[in-house]
């Protein structure tokens, strides 16, 4: 094994509206567009958070991406820890009009979490650990 450590960089959606689901992220969950380009004829815009990076592009020349249809093999899913009072969070998450899977819950002892929806079939887990 290498001694190279790693470190987490980004998650990369592909999708129908790869601007409206960036603009998604940067309106409803505070990122920051930090660019775009086009990679193999398809748009490719990043999205920045505290820490990782959401790279969303469209469907580059050649590909046929297919619909989801539930629950699949493979990566389900990522997830934001939120560092603040969860419960208002969540709160202001519905106001801004984002859809909830799973509404607010006491997961554990120390972990709260909720589901959200993104565009394009896009599972987002919400997540606060207290102590």
């Amino acid at each position: 094994m290498s001694s190279a450590s790693i470190t987490f960089d980004h998650v990369h959606l592909v999708c129908k509206d790869p601007n409206g689901v960036a603009r998604w992220f940067v309106e409803k969950l505070g990122g920051t567009e930090k660019g775009s380009s086009e990679v193999q004829g398809a748009p490719q815009i990043y999205v920045a958070f505290d820490g990782a990076t959401v790279i969303v592009r469209g469907q580059r020349t050649g590909e046929s991406a297919g619909e989801k249809t539930g629950l699949q093999w493979g990566t389900d899913h990522f997830a934001y820890r939120v560092n603040e009072d969860f419960k208002s969070y969540c709160a202001g998450l519905k106001e801004n009009g984002v859809k909830f899977t799973v509404e607010p819950t006491q997961f554990n002892p120390t972990t709260e979490i909720a589901f959200i929806e993104a565009p394009g079939g896009v599972s987002i887990e919400l997540l606060h650990r207290s102590g």
